[in-house]
């Protein structure tokens, strides 16, 4: 259960929630994906309370959930391709010069070039996370949630991931991440939050989190006061 938190996610940045697992991290991100809640939500000065999680996705707001979770019975491309369909509500508007689409997801993960008709649950957990980055990547979304998209991931692929959420920052585009990596974390962030049994116990930057020991060890049970 959540508790009284407040946070903003704006345009360019990347907000990155850490804490323990069973604080409310996966559902913070599921609340504001449409799960049932109380309290506020605005998205683009546009209330999401109501809205089903289809119409949100449709609004701008793209996931990449814990656990993969593409589509074992469609093949790789099928996956990547759903989010650019109209039965997805897929708005060419958001489509910008540069922007995703399936050469550039491809040229980001070279590994899917040979994959593409591969049923989804064909692949491998780790090779699973790089299309279920891409599909929410399709959509060209303001908006990203990520929930733990390193898991599972090999240290190379968790630098891949965190060398895109920059250039998505750099695009434009709001993330807010939850993760269990300090080290991706206190790499892309802009904004830190630590989330202990559903309520925010710290707010702050990277440089502020590294030089907070008590917290640190406390709630995410990193013993080195100043991480690297």
């Amino acid at each position: 259960m959540l508790h009284g938190l407040s946070l903003d996610v704006r345009a360019g940045h990347i907000v990155v929630i850490l804490g323990r697992n069973g604080m409310g991290k996966t559902t913070l991100i599921r609340s504001i994906a449409g799960l049932p809640h109380e309290g506020e939500i605005v998205f683009q000065d546009s209330s999401l309370i109501g809205k089903t999680p289809y119409a949100i996705a449709q609004s701008g707001v793209a996931i990449v959930p814990q656990g993969r979770r593409i589509f074992g019975f469609l093949s790789v491309r099928e996956n990547l391709l759903l989010p650019t369909t109209s039965l997805a509500g897929h708005n060419l508007a958001r489509k910008k010069p540069g922007g995703w689409d399936m050469q550039r997801a491809l040229a980001e993960f070279p590994q899917l070039v040979d994959r593409l008709e591969n049923w989804g649950n064909q692949l491998s957990g780790g090779e699973q996370q790089m299309p279920a980055i891409a599909r929410a990547l399709m959509a060209n979304p303001p908006l990203i949630l990520m929930d733990e998209p390193s898991e599972g991931l090999s240290p190379k692929l968790v630098q891949k991931v965190a060398e895109i959420m920059l250039r998505l920052r750099s695009e434009g585009h709001a993330i807010l991440l939850v993760e269990q990596n300090l080290a991706l974390a206190m790499a892309v962030a802009d904004r830190i939050y630590v989330l202990s049994s559903g309520s925010f116990v710290f707010q702050g930057t990277p440089s502020e989190l590294s030089g907070n020991p008590e917290i640190l060890d406390g709630h995410l049970g990193v013993s080195l006061a100043a991480p690297h």
